[in-house]
């Protein structure tokens, strides 16, 4: 176990010691937040080096160049950028990017960018902002985890294969449960539009398809499920619907300097519009809700990792990382003990399938 002291290495917003240059007072000029600045140049280096790639394994270039192409993308989208993009659109899904005069801007992540990404255009927003936050993981979110033993692969496997082959079915119907036709039509409609080109591409030219659009659309798929079910793989059954008790945060790690201090789950799920910047600060500020809360905190891992302990059922490793915050716990064997009673089934039909905000 660790000792909380205190220490966050985690990204926080610090005003520059220098006047902006000329470039820099025109980005802050088109977004609403200056300190989402990293944003920009995130966007730009997208634009410029991701999207050329693309460009070039659609045309009749010499094999040798297309094959440096194509590895170079795989390289870059999966391995230095995905993680980077997929929480600047979670920012931005939030909060939006682009001042009102300039908010054509806006749909240039979710229908250029993205979908380079495999992020169907407007469903990530539509299943996050209008689906997952308000049922806040309850039984009526269609990616609940509670249903499943939270350390077995078995059930994370059903977990992924539901969300891949029925995720958009079971939103759309979610949003028409709920009267939210806007939303449905979002959802329905940028999965089908990407389909269709996939489609379409693919007889243009498939092996090109198939690099810049398909093969990142399914590691997409995983990795956001992989995320889900860490993040929500610890829940009290007796106040499932509690954020400090159906989620993780995960301090001091790489991961929050490349995803936008994404750690932060707890804090986000309470405050979803909270800016990324500032939830090191609150975490301090709100130590005691943590505590009254039997909050599990992880210390130096993220949610990758959280997610491979499970699976491997490394409950040592686990403890290991566990923020003993509060002094609640003796041993690594009692942190051991109540990490596994939170990733047991739930049975969702004695839960009241009501949404709820801690």
């Amino acid at each position: 176990m660790k000792i909380f002291t205190g220490v966050l290495t985690d990204p926080v917003y610090i005003s520059p010691a220098r006047p902006d240059n000329t470039f820099q007072r025109f980005c802050k000029s088109l977004i609403r937040d200056e300190r989402d600045l990293p944003f920009v140049y995130l966007t730009l280096e997208l634009t410029l080096i991701l999207l050329p790639l693309a460009i070039i394994l659609y045309l009749p270039v010499p094999g040798w160049l297309w094959w440096t192409a194509a590895i170079a993308y795989q390289i870059l989208n999966n391995f230095r950028y995905k993680g980077s993009f997929g929480l600047m659109l979670h920012c931005t899904s939030h909060r939006v990017f682009f001042k009102k005069e300039y908010g054509f801007l806006n749909h240039y992540l979710p229908w250029v960018i993205g979908p380079l990404f495999g992020q169907t255009p407007e469903t990530y927003y539509s299943h996050h902002i209008g689906m997952h936050h308000p049922e806040n993981n309850m039984p009526d979110d269609e990616s609940s985890t509670m249903a499943y033993q939270r350390d077995s692969f078995r059930d994370f496997s059903k977990y992924l294969a539901s969300f891949v082959f029925m995720g958009i079915v079971t939103l759309c119907q979610y949003f028409i449960r709920k009267h939210r036709q806007k939303l449905m039509v979002r959802a329905a409609r940028g999965e089908l539009l990407f389909f269709l080109a996939c489609i379409g591409l693919s007889f243009i030219n498939f092996p090109a398809t198939l690099t810049v659009f398909i093969i990142p659309f399914v590691i997409s798929r995983i990795i956001m499920m992989v995320g889900n079910w860490a993040q929500h793989a610890f829940i009290d059954a007796n106040e499932p619907d509690n954020s400090y008790k159906n989620s993780i945060t995960c301090i001091n790690t790489k991961y929050n300097h490349k995803c936008w201090n994404d750690g932060y789950h707890i804090s986000h799920h309470v405050k979803p519009s909270m800016h990324w910047t500032e939830h090191p600060h609150y975490f301090r500020k709100t130590l005691p809700e943590y505590i009254a809360n039997d909050a599990i905190v992880f210390d130096g891992i993220h949610f990758l990792h959280v997610w491979l302990y499970l699976m491997g059922k490394r409950y040592d490793l686990l403890a290991r990382n566990f923020v003993n915050i509060g002094n609640r716990f003796n041993s690594d064997e009692e942190i051991i003990a109540f990490l596994k009673a939170r990733t047991q089934k739930i049975d969702v039909a004695a839960v009241p399938a009501t949404s709820a905000v801690a």
